[in-house]
């Protein structure tokens, strides 16, 4: 699946763009897969859960279940 997200204003948090997105339901949901290991930024594993994403960046959400690849715009 692939995603593309416009930001609002100057960076979305990585936990926030994984909730609005719907890929995890609620802020502790999205703390677990963050803290897994599962995600990606910029082909690097990212394991802050308030990394700063901004324009460029692409977040990769990798599970067993799926492959996700969001760009950020």
């Amino acid at each position: 699946m692939i995603f593309d997200f416009t930001l609002k204003g100057d960076y979305i948090e990585l936990t926030g763009l994984l909730k609005v997105l719907n890929l995890a339901s609620t802020g502790g949901e999205a703390k677990m897969l963050v803290d897994a290991g599962v995600v990606y930024l910029n082909g690097k594993q990212e394991l802050r859960r308030r990394a700063k994403l901004k324009s460029g960046d692409k977040v990769e959400l990798k599970t067993d279940d799926e492959y996700v690849i969001i760009h950020i715009k």
